[in-house]
């Protein structure tokens, strides 16, 4: 049965309800957030806004900080949802290198056997375009296989390619990127909201309290613990999520991501994003939200493995060079002249043997043991069998008959040495 995308899914993510929510591989960091949201909330509504009812002249403004409270817990809890439970902006990974870039390197070779160096097949690592009119280098990555797009990063933690990456953030287990920043900055802004409500009615009911009982600051607190322990927890909570909205709101003023920003903080470049501040806002919070570039719940489709790239090779590469096996060519080779020396040793063995005979007639003659013993050890021809032999010839052609201009064209030297009649008569 074939897998749907998200059962094969290479990067870090999890995947809940047959792959329609994806979250980080540190999802369960998420309850913690959910935790630190919901607990103070319903010690507020229990401790302090259910006895703020009754304190006002008109009751529904009572009510309405009960509603305000709730209301606004879930909206905070709806953009915590839309941050950590959706595609953050991951692109898709290539089943194999983008073969238009390969490239031989001489400066980088392999060694195949025999001592030779062929010339290694790379990648440029990096690349130029154009943005806003202005260069911009991008990546290689070699794990998704691509060449990043700009303000693109791989996050080491999710295992992805993010575009517009701006960080992974563990209180939401996700990665913070083009199609979720709106909704994080909008969930860390409204966290911070919801902290500064609950502390100032929590210092009210401390108001209320010491008018009711005309009494000190610490009898009132005294009267309503709880109050006192949401204000802690509240102004605690201000540094962080105040501080990391005042913080964005910079990065979205001057269109920066917190990557870029920690990253060429010292290099003073020129930042090609940066649009002015009111169309950098409206770039965030005014454009369409892009679609996800991953199907996470159709059907991996099967592809056909791809032989390895083999771009043309250069002028003066041969193709042994690139990388081919040269031992069947030698091993070829060997054979061919081995059946050349063979072939020249029989016919000078024959010309010595017609020599002697014509000799033979003109003076006494001579028996076959003394041709044989002019031969010497090696006395019977090599003989050659087209049954028997395994030669690259035989296989080739067929045919064992080999053309006058082989032997023309032979380099094949005779090494032996050979005993002549006159020699052999003494």
């Amino acid at each position: 049965m074939a897998k749907r995308v998200y059962e094969a899914w290479k990067g870090s993510n999890k995947f809940i309800l047959g792959g329609r929510l994806i979250f980080g591989p540190d999802a369960r960091s998420l309850l913690v957030t959910l935790l630190l949201i919901i607990v103070p909330i319903v010690i507020f509504c229990v401790f302090v806004a259910r006895h703020l009812r009754h304190e006002f002249i008109n009751n529904n403004v009572g009510y309405a900080i009960l509603v305000v409270a709730i209301v606004f817990t879930i909206f905070v809890l709806v953009l915590l949802f839309l941050t950590s439970a959706r595609d953050p902006g991951i692109i898709p990974r290539n089943s194999h290198p983008p073969e238009e870039e390969f490239r031989y390197d001489s400066s980088v070779s392999v060694d195949v056997g025999g001592g030779r160096q062929t010339p290694s097949l790379q990648f440029p690592r990096t690349k130029e375009v154009t943005v806003n009119g202005l260069p911009v280098r991008v990546k290689y990555c070699d794990t998704c296989m691509l060449y990043r797009p700009p303000r693109c990063s791989h996050c080491s933690i999710c295992n992805n390619c993010v575009e517009r990456f701006d960080h992974h953030c563990p209180w939401v287990g996700q990665c913070i990127g083009l199609r979720n920043y709106r909704y994080f900055f909008m969930f860390v802004s409204s966290a911070t909201l919801l902290c500064i409500y609950v502390f100032a009615m929590s210092a009210l009911y401390i108001k209320v309290l010491m008018d009711d009982y005309q009494g000190t600051v610490w009898k009132a607190m005294k009267e309503s613990p709880a109050s006192v322990i949401l204000m802690v927890y509240c102004f605690i909570s201000l540094w962080f999520v105040g501080g990391l909205t005042g913080f964005h709101l910079y990065l979205i003023g001057t269109n920066q991501t917190t990557y870029e920003n920690f990253r060429y903080r010292a290099d003073n470049r020129i930042n090609v994003y940066d649009r002015g501040c009111l169309n950098n806002f409206l770039e965030v919070f005014c454009t369409k939200v892009k679609p996800s570039k991953n199907n996470f719940r159709a059907f991996v489709q099967e592809e056909v493995q791809r032989p390895p790239p083999s771009p043309a090779p250069r002028e003066g590469v041969s193709a042994d060079d690139l990388g081919a096996d040269p031992r069947p060519k030698v091993e070829d080779d060997l054979e061919i002249g081995e059946d050349l020396l063979k072939i020249s040793q029989r016919r000078n063995i024959d010309e010595i043997d017609e020599d002697i005979r014509s000799r033979g007639s003109n003076g006494p003659p001579h028996n076959t043991s003394d041709a044989d013993s002019v031969l010497g050890s090696d006395h019977r021809a090599p003989t050659i069998r087209a049954d028997a032999r395994h030669s690259s010839w035989g296989r080739r052609s067929g045919s064992w008959e080999i053309a006058p201009d082989v032997f023309a064209n032979s380099n094949v030297t005779e090494s032996r040495s050979y005993v002549t009649p006159k020699e052999a008569r003494q």
